[in-house]
This record gives C-alpha cells, sequence and structure tokens, in this order.
C-alpha cells in the first residue's frame, strides 16, 4: 500500500487519555506506512514527553490558555504553511478541528474526533462549530454528547462515526508489592475526573481498605489536604503520576472512576480488560460501557452512592459480567483500533483524489 502523511493537530497536549490514545495509535500507524506529524496548539513539558515516548516530535503554536473550546485565528494561521505536504489532516478537539478547517486547502481533507460533550466551559461557540462543520470530511465522536451537537449543528449523520479507543495492558501481571483488597483510582487529578468524590467516600469504607490513588494534575494540592483533614494519610497512598497503571490495576479489588465528564474511560476498559470490578458514573456514553452487568453505575457527585458500591464489591455482594466485560474490553485492541483509523484514512484520500 502507498504511504500516507498525515498531520494531526491537537488543541491541547498534556498528559491525558485523548491525548494519550492519539499517540498510541500514530505509532501504531507507522509501522502499516502512515507517518504522523504533530502539530499542537497549546503543550505542557509532560505532554512534549508523553509525545517523545511514542516517537513523535511536536511542532508547538505555544499560545497559553485553552485552546481545546476555543476558535483562535492565530493558530489557523500557523497551521496553514506547516499543513502543506500532508494527504490528510486529523485534527482532535474543537479548537484544533475548527482551525485546521480554516487552515487546510479545499483539496485536503479534514478529520475531527472529540472526546468530550459540548459544554463550554467559558464562552458557547456553538456558532463557529457550525460554520466550520461543512469543512469536516469526517467527524469520530468518542461519545453520544459530542455526535448529537454535530448532527444538531448540520453534519450529515453518515459522516460521523464511532470513535474508539486503544487499551494497553490488559495481559499485565499484578505487582506484587501491592496490598490485596485495594481500591484503585488512575488519572488525571483534575476536576472532571473527580478524584475528590473518592476521597470522600472513603471514610465511609467499613475495615480501612488501602486505597492508591494514581496521577498528577492541579487537584493534586487540594486532595493531599482533603486526604490529611480527613485522617487518611495512612490509609490512601498518593504516588504520582504511573505511565503504565496496568500492573497497579491488576489484582485490585475495585477500580473506581468517579468522573463528572466521561465519554470513554480507557482506565476503565483496563479494567475491565484485567479482570478487575469498575465502577463507574452515569455521565455522557460511560453507562454504555459499563452496562449489561458489565460494571456498576453510580450517580455522579455522590461519594455515598459510591462508597456503597464500592463495599457492595468488597463484601462479595455485587454482580458483575467478568467475561462480558473481558470480551468487551478486547475490541479496543491496539491492532483493531489502527486498523480501523488506517482503513478511513485510505478510503478518504482515495474518494478526494477521484473527485479532484
Amino acid at each position: 500500500m502507498p504511504h500516507l502523511t498525515v498531520i494531526r493537530v491537537i488543541a491541547k497536549l498534556d498528559r491525558g487519555g485523548a491525548q494519550l490514545s492519539m499517540l498510541r495509535v500514530a505509532r501504531h500507524l507507522a509501522s502499516r506506512g502512515v507517518r504522523t506529524r504533530l502539530l499542537a496548539g497549546y503543550a505542557t513539558c509532560e505532554g512534549v514527553a508523553l509525545a517523545r515516548e511514542h516517537g513523535l516530535e511536536p511542532e508547538v503554536y505555544g499560545r497559553a490558555g485553552d485552546l481545546q473550546w476555543t476558535p483562535h485565528d492565530g493558530f489557523a494561521a500557523w497551521l496553514e504553511p506547516r499543513l502543506e505536504g500532508a494527504d490528510l489532516v486529523h485534527a482532535h478537539m474543537f479548537g484544533a478541528w475548527w482551525a485546521a478547517v480554516r487552515a487546510a486547502a479545499t483539496t485536503l481533507p479534514v478529520i475531527a474526533s472529540e472526546h468530550n460533550a459540548y459544554h463550554w466551559p467559558a464562552e458557547d461557540h456553538s456558532r463557529e462549530l457550525a460554520t466550520a462543520l461543512p469543512g469536516v470530511a469526517c467527524f469520530f465522536a468518542h461519545g453520544p454528547g459530542a455526535r448529537a451537537t454535530v448532527v444538531e449543528a448540520g453534519l450529515p449523520a453518515d459522516r460521523v462515526l464511532t470513535g474508539i479507543s486503544p487499551v494497553t495492558g490488559m495481559d499485565a501481571r499484578p505487582r506484587a508489592d501491592l496490598p490485596a483488597g485495594r481500591v484503585v483510582f488512575s488519572g488525571r487529578l483534575d476536576p472532571d475526573k473527580a478524584p475528590d468524590v473518592l476521597m470522600a467516600a472513603v471514610p465511609l469504607l467499613r475495615g480501612r481498605p488501602p486505597v492508591l490513588m494514581l496521577g498528577a494534575g492541579r487537584l493534586e494540592p487540594a486532595l493531599r489536604e482533603q486526604r490529611a483533614r480527613l485522617g487518611l494519610e495512612q490509609q490512601v497512598d498518593m504516588p504520582g503520576w504511573a505511565s503504565d497503571p496496568a500492573p497497579l490495576i491488576a489484582g485490585a479489588a475495585v477500580l473506581a472512576v468517579p468522573s463528572r465528564d466521561e465519554s470513554f474511560s480507557q482506565t476503565a476498559v483496563l479494567g475491565m480488560g484485567l479482570g478487575v470490578p469498575v465502577i463507574g458514573t452515569d455521565v455522557d456514553g460511560f453507562p454504555a460501557t459499563l452496562g449489561d452487568g458489565r460494571g456498576i453505575i453510580v450517580p455522579p457527585e455522590d461519594p455515598v452512592a459510591l462508597a456503597g458500591a464500592i463495599q457492595d464489591v468488597l463484601d462479595g455482594q455485587a454482580r458483575i459480567d467478568r467475561a462480558g466485560a473481558r470480551r468487551f474490553a478486547q475490541q479496543f485492541a491496539i491492532g483493531r483500533v489502527a486498523e480501523v483509523y488506517e482503513r478511513t484514512y485510505r478510503a478518504l484520500v482515495d474518494r478526494t483524489a477521484l473527485a479532484a
């Protein structure tokens, strides 16, 4: 097959599930003749390091601020000369695909991806979204919220595809030095992941089970203060970010994913693939992941409900279809996911060439 050059544009390059998904796919596609260049609107040092770990050296626009949710003319102008020589553009997050549509030549197809529902944390940019959508050749929606928004804004439904994220580590073995019966959280310590809700739930658990809270982020100082205030410093271990959380999740009694906003959780699917009971929240597309008995779903922002669900698992009272959860997780193996994206890319490039 002919080689392809894909330029990936991401609004915010940081440590996170959406970024990690993109980087894993790009690395795997390299072995299939799909070359990737990475352009970022904004990047943290941790995000740049993560990209380099996956074999990519990003170019960064460098403007501080939330380009994830903001259309920015300067970002689009910066992109324009850097898109030359590409076969297609795959842009991740609204601020990136809006800018990519503005910057791309009419013969250069633009693919958009969105993991989050459009809650517009600051100014509402629904008008700009609708104006840019005609320039999107296809849209990978990773949750029902993103899908509903773009279809309502006028994107034909046949251009909206179901986004899938690769999950690795489902064959990991548990680390021998970790306590049995542990409750694990793994992810960014940011408000949308709600680690503070889990911290509030811990004192409600009987028997003081060990809790391992993996991650780093904006809430870390507040979480450490909350842990001290609740007297949980001996019970809750906060060792920091884990680049490979699979051996720490494997063998856990419970994996808690108490998110306030979650279309799809790679961490949850990893836990399911490892046979660990997963507790998640009733937000956006998350119930579709844990449905049919594959996990337990509780309301968001509810430490009492979260603690009750954890306790049921610890007490052996919860009914979870672990075999079904493992089967569900296997569809997100990296090889299958990369094949889906490569097939989409090649079909789109071929269609564009025929139309030229």
